[in-house]
């Protein structure tokens, strides 16, 4: 009998150590939990850009794909001699859609519909470095036959620098508003536990109308600034 009450009191006693292992670390996470603060500071720099990226291209029809090809192949190959010839880089052209569908005429008397024609459509994505000649880059390749222009963005090409002072802006912040809150709450900032970001840009996207684009002068384009947004998260340890 008194084995068997020592078996009970082990048992209960092993039993009572488990749950305790369990619960402690826990607790102790719920502990470290409650001494820590985190806080998201944001940094933000403008700088003007130096670089645009514009897709252009041809689209043609014809009554063959034969015809259309031939007509939209001539105008491309214009287009892109020009481009080169206002001092863009071959590794600066680069196609990005080439391709050739036939048009439909839907029949009114439940008949399938029919081909009519083709429909060839050639697009080359370009990085100018020389802003003040975009406007009349884009008036040339018009005027030499490229119908389709659009997709344009600017962007920095050294943007490290511009990266950094947000970075430094956005810890400041940080720091900033958790000493606001330590001090409120009459306790001191420990070391750093944890950080992170997030990098955003905005850039202004001009759209192009038609008009514009077949207009005898220069297309007018302005870059504007490029706003460069840097959020980060710190966690620091509470004292």
């Amino acid at each position: 009998m008194f084995s068997t009450l020592r078996h009970s009191v082990i048992a209960i006693l092993a039993a009572l150590l488990c749950v305790c292992a369990i619960f402690a670390p826990a607790t102790a996470a719920a502990e470290d939990k409650a001494r820590t603060l985190s806080l998201t500071g944001t940094g933000t720099a403008k700088a003007r850009p130096d670089l645009a990226h514009i897709t252009t291209g041809v689209v043609s029809e014809g009554d063959t794909a034969h015809i259309a090809l031939a007509e939209n192949t001539a105008a491309m190959t214009k287009v892109i001699a020009q481009l080169k010839a206002q001092g863009l880089e071959a590794k600066h052209i680069q196609t990005t859609n080439f391709s050739v569908h036939p048009k439909y005429k839907q029949s009114k008397d439940g008949r399938p519909a029919v081909i009519v024609g083709y429909r060839v459509v050639n697009s080359v994505r370009i990085t100018v470095h020389d802003l003040e000649n975009l406007g009349v880059i884009l008036d040339k390749v018009v005027s030499l036959g490229s119908n389709q222009i659009g997709g344009i963005e600017f962007s920095i090409a050294e943007s490290d620098p511009l990266t950094d002072a947000a970075r430094k802006d956005a810890m400041a912040d940080a720091i900033r508003k958790a000493e606001l809150y330590t001090a409120a709450a009459g306790v001191k900032l420990g070391p750093v536990m944890t950080i992170s970001e997030h990098v955003a840009s905005v850039t202004p996207r001009p759209v192009f109308a038609r008009a514009a684009l077949e207009a005898k002068a220069s297309v007018p384009i302005e870059a504007g600034e490029q706003a460069l947004s840097v959020q980060v998260n710190v966690t620091w340890e509470l004292k």
